[in-house]
């Protein structure tokens, strides 16, 4: 069994618990929250032994193996850190951290403690992902990746109102790029590799997060275009263009249908059965990982987290979204 804490009390740990509780060898032994009264009321919910209010504590106890980080973006690094340094794994929400200086910080840290560190990007080790690696070759020659992910935020209402939420502060880190555009940017990254060029464009709120953005990314005889955005909805699938036929993703956040549709008007239908909890698939990727004495993920790889942060880096400067944990350079 691999004993698990988990940093974070929010809607997305309690997806992450219901999901790796489907994995046989995971089992929940310890919580961390800022405040006695969260811990104590997650810790009951889940049935959860262990609760901490204090990461230095937590980071010292034998009560787990490895942890799930769930925490603001702004405080991923820090956190990863202080755990990895005492010998604990890492599954780190996505994106790893607020800027590639700190995913830096923190594959270093992974390599000097020999601990698994691995960004918990769900989509790259989905049953639907990976039938799109596999059918690949299939399009031939491939000319165009076009990614779509927008998602009106059930925060902007109120943003809209005056009250500044975790989503839109850009002091967490925060914002579309870094919430949504990852979903675009990682498997992009996974299948290409880093492009040679970034462009982006963005609108950036009044807050200082940016609402939206878009980014053309070139590959030589291949391009990317990303769009993304926290408020407005975007119905269009994911496209990878080839010039035999062009492979269809019905959503790139969570690939659930797959098909590739020929020149000819032939349709080859890609999909595969998957659960329904679709974060299992990080947790069981972490786990199998670990069992295999291995520490790091061949797809959510320590190399690809870093070409996609470095992606997130230029296109920040590009439209001028800074954070405070770039300091002041």
């Amino acid at each position: 069994m691999i004993r698990f804490a988990v940093i974070g009390t929010n809607w997305i740990t309690e997806e992450f618990i219901r999901a790796a509780r489907e994995c046989e060898a995971f089992a929940l032994t310890a919580v961390y929250s800022r405040t006695e009264e969260k811990a104590e009321a997650f810790g009951a919910k889940f049935d959860i032994p262990h609760k901490f209010t204090d990461l230095e504590t937590m980071a010292r106890s034998d009560a787990f193996d490895a942890v799930y980080i769930a925490s603001p973006n702004a405080f991923h690094a820090k956190q990863a850190v202080l755990l990895m340094n005492h010998g604990k794994h890492v599954l780190c929400e996505k994106p790893l951290a607020s800027n590639r200086a700190e995913v830096l910080e923190m594959i270093a840290a992974a390599k000097a403690n020999r601990v698994l560190l691995m960004e918990a990007l769900k989509s790259t080790l989905m049953p639907n992902f990976r039938a799109v690696q596999e059918h690949l070759p299939k399009i031939g020659p491939v000319r165009r990746y076009a990614a779509s992910y927008g998602q009106y935020s059930s925060r902007y209402d109120a943003y809209k109102q005056g009250t500044v939420l975790n989503a839109f502060n850009p002091a967490l880190s925060n914002g579309s790029l870094m919430d949504l555009g990852v979903y675009c940017i990682y498997p992009m990254v996974v299948l290409f590799g880093q492009p040679g060029r970034v462009l982006a464009n963005g609108l950036l709120l009044d807050s200082g997060a940016d609402g939206q953005g878009s980014l053309l990314l070139s590959y030589g005889e291949m391009e990317a275009v990303l769009t993304y955005s926290k408020i407005v909805n975007s119905y269009a699938p994911t496209e990878i263009q080839g010039e035999h036929g062009t492979l269809v993703i019905d959503k790139i956040n969570q690939p659930g249908q797959v098909e590739i549709r020929y020149r000819d008007g032939s349709v080859e239908v890609l999909t595969r059965p998957q659960s329904d909890k679709s974060m299992y698939y990080e947790v069981q990727e972490f786990i199998d990982v670990l069992q295999a004495g291995r520490l790091e993920s061949a797809t959510n790889s320590h190399a690809n987290s870093l070409a996609a942060i470095s992606i997130m880096d230029e296109a920040r400067k590009q439209i001028g979204l800074r954070f405070p944990a770039d300091g002041a350079v």
